[in-house]
């Protein structure tokens, strides 16, 4: 008999899957406690405005892992499981029902709740969960699937009746169920998209708690309430109204003024001391480490940057320590750290770091060497790209031109808005990039997903293709065997460092900032979930 999942599935054994238990509970610690006020029965009605940080560079869900997408696009759709924030890590349903899952790990069985139906009024099957794990496992021609490495376990779907799906591995991988749980995994219409892959490029149709109104370029985008929702009772909004806000000063301005009730992004020190001076008691300030860095990328098909001593001088020139105590005054970038987030189980130490290219203690020893290879090389020039977000894009971008500049590398900073942006990203458009990996939970089967050989991984935009990295990859996930996953890891980030395709530049810390009068939404690390805003109401 195959064993039965509970409705919330936790795994926080490093063995099982990476989730950061104690990361976790610093998390938490952080928060400020709620008070009485806080704790009312929710109301039903009104329209929230709130800023988005960044307008989106598309509408299909499975391309994109930037929260300007998440964030537009996650109140129009649902997904098979997702995160129970409340008790985060733990694993939900949302359109499936209930699942069990096999005891040799090979097979997922899900049933999804009875009469969900898509914005057009069409009844959701097993047949579209198929269509869209399918699309992302495989996508076809003219369709980009970031989730293709991770769902690459996936040998067979089957349907067997309307209510029922089973997933079938090629190989058990402890961390499938989390992944999901995915807000990426927006689940599609299978009749839309056997008439057209590309449907959700062009259209949004979801089974969500918001039906789409209208999008603005530039302005904004505006949902109204599915009366036909699932979740009886919700959504409490009438709508939403997410507002395109790319200026930091236009945000905070707004949200002094009441014009928008929250950013779900961040926002930076200074911008939550100011917020916190001009509007006192009618300002909620909640703080916690975050699943999000920035990388560093180079462009493995650019001589020279196809040479590895060459990306790695360039690698070691930056002082991330000295940088870590400076930026994080001013903007979200604040931790050192390797792969996975710092403080999550099988996390790289800093005396780990320090031995790896890129984190020695001694940065002028470091900068030394790699002058003398960046000389011998000829590089005296690199073109930089970079997103124009202000923050942290801008004064990450204005760090890495004076760290090469001290090495004597002339940097041509271009930043770009997030489509442009990706776009050279994708095509190859550069020498060095400013890169973000962009997580939901700490796991190394998501984490390591950009440093894998670019055939298997299209976000690896490197370019690189390195077979030893592979292996160790495969190896890891398969693995439940706390010292052994953080064994591979070590070599992991020992071949990753020092062949420097790309390595971390800083870990960010999440500050959020809502007026007092928007409840429900929940606080998490990472700010690609909770997004749906079936909870959140107004109390005014």
């Amino acid at each position: 008999m195959p064993h039965t999942t509970p409705k919330h599935t936790r795994r926080t054994l490093f063995g099982r899957s990476i989730i950061a238990a104690a990361g976790v509970a610093a998390f938490i610690a952080a928060l400020p406690l709620a008070g009485a006020a806080e704790a009312q029965t929710p109301r039903r009605g009104g329209t929230l405005s709130f800023a988005i940080s960044g307008e989106t560079p598309g509408y299909d869900c499975h391309a994109y892992d930037t929260f300007a997408a998440t964030h537009f696009l996650a109140p129009f759709y649902s997904t098979l499981l997702k995160f129970d924030l409340a008790k985060y890590p733990e694993v939900a349903g949302d359109l499936a029902e209930r699942w069990t899952v096999s005891p040799d790990g090979l097979a997922y069985t899900f049933t999804l709740r009875e009469g969900v139906r898509f914005h057009d009024g069409s009844p959701l099957t097993s047949a579209d969960i198929k269509a869209t794990y399918d699309r992302m496992r495989n996508p076809p021609q003219g369709v980009v699937s970031l989730r293709r490495a991770t769902f690459a376990d996936i040998d067979t779907i089957e349907t067997p009746d309307a209510r029922t799906v089973v997933f079938r591995l090629k190989a058990a991988n402890p961390a499938m169920i989390m992944h999901f749980a995915s807000p990426l995994n927006c689940v599609y219409s299978a009749a839309k998209l056997a008439q057209d892959p590309t449907f959700p490029a062009k259209t949004i149709l979801g089974t969500g708690p918001f039906r789409f109104v209208e999008h603005v370029r530039g302005s904004h985008v505006q949902g109204a309430r599915n009366e036909n929702y699932f979740r009886q009772g919700l959504p409490y909004l009438d709508g939403f109204r997410g507002v395109f806000m790319l200026q930091p000063a236009t945000m905070v301005n707004a949200l002094q003024g009441g014009q928008v009730m929250g950013e779900f992004r961040s926002v930076s020190p200074a911008e939550r001391d100011r917020l916190r001076q001009a509007m006192g008691d009618r300002i909620r300030i909640e703080e916690g480490s975050w699943t999000l860095n920035l990388t560093v990328v180079f462009n493995t098909t650019k001589p020279p940057f196809d040479r590895a001593e060459v990306r790695r001088a360039l690698n070691m020139a930056i002082d991330r320590w000295g940088g870590s105590r400076g930026l994080q005054r001013t903007t979200p970038l604040r931790h050192v750290g390797g792969v996975l987030r710092p403080g999550a189980p099988g996390a790289a130490s800093d005396n780990d770091l320090a031995a790896l290219p890129g984190f020695a203690r001694d940065i002028n020893a470091a900068r030394a060497q790699a002058r003398e290879i960046l000389r011998a090389a000829g590089v005296t020039n690199l073109l930089l790209v970079n997103r124009t977000i202000a923050q942290p894009y801008t004064p990450a971008g204005i760090f890495l031109v004076d760290q090469w500049r001290q090495v004597g590398v002339t940097v041509d900073h271009r930043q770009f808005e997030t489509s442009a942006y990706l776009a050279a990203l994708r095509e190859g458009n550069f020498d060095a990039a400013i890169d973000f990996t962009n997580l939901f939970m700490d796991e190394p089967s998501l984490a390591l997903a950009k440093y894998l050989s670019r055939d298997r991984s299209p976000v690896n935009y490197s370019r690189s293709t390195d077979r030893e990295l592979d292996g160790i990859y495969d190896r890891l996930i398969r693995t439940a065997d706390a010292g052994e996953r953080t064994r591979l890891l070590r070599a992991f980030e020992k071949r990753a460092f020092e062949q420097s395709y790309q390595a971390p530049l800083l870990w960010w810390h999440r500050i959020i900032a809502t007026n007092t009068s928007l409840r429900g939404w929940q606080m998490s690390p990472s700010h690609l979930l909770g997004q749906d805003l079936a909870e959140v109401w107004l109390a005014q």
